[in-house]
């Protein structure tokens, strides 16, 4: 049986002849789109990492003929959603180890989740408050890339986007992810932020009595869900829980396979170990600086780093444990034009 198959719905068996179906599906697409060999590794180079424009709002990345992941720098709209939750400057979509779609974007039970996503429902300037969560008065934009790399260790992208309200720009946002090679167990992506006041201080605050804003991982449509944290699998949603991880996981309906990922969050970050808020529909929230609002002096860095944990099947609790002590002690990745 093939390991990503390990939680089958009844009446699904896997079928080890084929390739899986979500890397079928997205051959298909590429086909589609144009991408073709152009965006696509050539078969004799499996390990390599390539970027290539997908459209002009979105980059992605492969390593071989597997898509890991696609950059939102340009505004993204939808049809049939209203127009003020077009939005830039995310990851979506997150792929799996086989090609599988992760995360969900435009979610009919939240229009402003979207896939792998950093914002805050409060923002305070000079006594003003703005909604970044849900794209109020305030919003992230692409400014330039500062680097695109790629070598047999992995892929290095660098970009800097900016907060503004209005024609005024208030953030400086600088965004580093660091891709891993894909192992037999799981994929890092390393992810290192700089945000930075630029003429007056920032109030940064998470939701009343839930904690989100910050780094967020809403999961595509499915069912079984299990969340794992270090104390084991909690059966309720969790509220303003500090964590250091947490990983979810979940039978993929559009993708026919059981793939999930995991949060961790990197010891020396402030305020660790944050606060979190967990849904088993399908989303986690990390929660930094959480409920208690958190004041940032105009031209001092804030820092903050995570590591996305993307794997096959249900992890145990041992495993995922492991898989954070590697991020823990992994020499720290120090972005050059950071």
């Amino acid at each position: 049986m093939n390991r990503h198959n390990t939680h089958l719905p009844p009446g699904h068996a896997p079928n080890s002849s084929r390739r899986p179906r979500p890397f079928r599906l997205w051959l298909a697409f590429a086909a589609l789109v144009g991408l073709g060999s152009a965006a696509c590794p050539a078969a004799d180079a499996p390990s390599a990492f390539r970027f290539a424009a997908v459209n002009e709002q979105s980059l992605g990345l492969w390593e071989g003929d597997r898509p890991v992941l696609v950059y939102n720098h340009g505004i993204v709209h939808k049809a049939g959603v209203p127009a003020d939750r077009a939005r830039g400057t995310y990851i979506h979509p997150l792929y799996g180890l086989d090609g599988e779609v992760l995360t969900d974007d435009f979610p009919r039970d939240h229009y402003h989740h979207r896939g792998l996503f950093w914002a805050w429902p409060h923002v305070g300037i000079a006594g003003k408050e703005y909604d970044l969560w849900m794209l109020h008065g305030i919003a992230q934009q692409f400014e330039r890339w500062l680097e695109k790399k790629v070598n047999p260790d992995g892929a290095v992208l660098g970009v800097e986007n900016s907060w503004y309200v209005g024609p005024q720009k208030v953030m400086r946002e600088k965004v580093w992810l660091l891709v891993h090679p894909a192992t037999a167990e799981g994929r890092a992506i390393d992810l290192d932020f700089t945000w930075t006041p630029i003429a007056q201080a920032v109030t940064l605050a998470g939701a009343e009595g839930k904690s989100y804003g910050g780094l967020t991982l809403r999961f595509a449509p499915g069912t079984n869900t299990v969340i794992t944290i270090p104390a084991g699998h909690p059966a309720a949603d969790l509220y303003m829980t500090n964590l250091p991880w947490a990983d979810l996981t979940r039978w993929l309906s559009l993708e026919g396979t059981t793939s999930g990922a995991a949060l961790f969050v990197h010891p020396g970050d402030p305020g660790f170990p944050p606060q979190w808020l967990t849904r088993h529909y399908g989303v986690l929230c990390l929660g930094w600086p959480g409920v208690s609002a958190q004041t940032f002096p105009a031209g001092e860095p804030i820092r903050c780093r995570y590591r996305v944990w993307v794997h096959r099947g249900q992890p145990a609790g041992a495993q995922l444990e492991r898989a954070y002590d590697q991020y823990k002690t992994a020499p720290p990745f120090a972005p050059e034009n950071q």
